[in-house]
């Protein structure tokens, strides 16, 4: 069964705070659903599923209980990383499409920022005895993919810079973004290297935030006075180690993104904006080339010379500054969604909104380039799209 046109996005909130050390981080999901709640022009009541992540224990019942919804029908919450909101939607949607549930609340919430929690050594999972007691770090390890890439296609430390160089240009149009000063090129490769060849400006911002949208039946979305999205399709992917044989310049990319532009029935020359998970700029790269903007091994060059810049680029991304210098709360799945969903409804800041933006493209990555991750891409469009 397609999700293709069986749900919409009515309703689209990010929290407006980069460091909330005075809030829980169930708080920030109370925020989050009544600022979705008030854009979509929706109550409390309405809402029959719950979609969550960011917090411990039973999250979903927590959060039920906490937020006093008390007309749910169906819970979920699945928890993969940075790309957990981009999965939540396709379930959402499929969740809608099959009668279980007619309006849905997504919300994503963390405080890494705030709590800057050490890392545990201690792990259950399979890999933490074979992996941890090595030293084996997120950044390390997207550093390896990296320095693979350049090994294998000759990528530079240059054309990764781009990716953080036309973020920049983007977040200095955005009031909340945590970084908003332009960079160069040589800003960011005279920034300090934190792990071969990756530099500080190479990586993410950490800060607190969350974001929430409401995903609603064709019923219900006829009813909001509110610009509606269509969600054209979705598709869900992992890639691990393969016992071993793994090969760091690809992504779960390569098997999301052609079964999202199936779904949906269009191509990567059709998608007019596109969010890409960036939390190293390698992540950017590699993710363009998977998902069919450019053949493998030439993303350094897609994204070189502003390829990703919303005035003149070659295909415009991030335009509200990305993880790379937005927002990034641990998980940055929901923030590229938002983007996604500013750009069709034609609300991005008129210096990075893409003239008569009609298919845009989210994609989402959780866990790390260099061993195990949860990939997820998402395509939506404008109501007759």
């Amino acid at each position: 069964m397609s999700i293709k046109g069986k749900a919409y996005i009515v309703g689209a909130f990010e929290h407006p705070d980069r460091v909330i050390p005075d809030r829980s981080v169930a708080q920030i999901h109370a925020e989050n659903a009544a600022g979705v709640l008030k854009d979509a022009g929706l109550r409390l009541s309405d809402i029959d599923g719950l979609f969550i992540v960011g917090g411990g224990g039973m999250l979903p019942v927590s959060m039920a209980d906490y937020l006093g919804l008390n007309n749910l029908r169906y819970l979920d919450g699945t928890a993969v990383g940075g790309s957990s909101p981009v999965y939540h939607i396709g379930h959402a949607a499929a969740a809608i499409a099959m009668g279980k549930c007619s309006v849905a609340l997504v919300s994503l919430a963390n405080r890494p920022r705030s709590e800057q929690a050490p890392r545990s050594a201690a792990s259950t999972s399979p890999e933490a005895s074979f992996e941890l007691v090595y030293g084996t770090s997120t950044l390390g390890m997207y550093a390896l993919a990296a320095q693979r890439h350049m090994y294998e296609f000759g990528t530079t430390s240059e054309q990764l810079a781009w990716v953080k160089v036309a973020a920049s240009e983007h977040a200095q149009y955005n009031p909340r973004a945590l970084l908003q000063k332009p960079v160069t090129v040589d800003d960011v490769l005279s920034s300090p290297m934190l792990s071969d060849p990756l530099h500080r400006l190479d990586c993410c911002v950490v800060t607190d935030g969350g974001g929430a949208v409401i995903v609603a039946s064709p019923e219900v979305a006829r009813q909001i006075k509110r610009p509606r999205v269509k969600i054209m399709g979705q598709a869900e992917a992992p890639k691990h180690t393969d016992n071993g044989h793994i090969d760091l310049t690809y992504t779960g990319a390569r098997w999301s993104g052609p079964r999202a532009f199936a779904e949906a029935g269009v191509s990567p020359g059709d998608i007019d904006y596109a969010s890409i998970y960036d939390s190293f700029t390698i992540t950017v790269v590699e993710t363009l080339e998977d998902l069919g903007f450019c053949e493998k091994g030439k993303g350094g060059q897609f994204v070189a010379d502003g390829g990703l810049r919303a005035r003149g680029g070659r295909l415009p991304v991030n335009t509200d500054g990305g993880g790379l210098c937005n927002n990034h709360p641990g998980m940055g799945g929901m923030m590229k969604v938002l983007e996604g969903v500013r750009q069709v409804r034609g609300e991005a800041h008129p210096q990075v909104q893409v003239a008569d933006c009609q298919l845009a493209l989210v994609h989402g990555t959780g866990g790390s380039l260099g061993t195990r991750m949860a990939s997820a891409t998402l395509i939506l469009g404008v109501e007759d799209a």
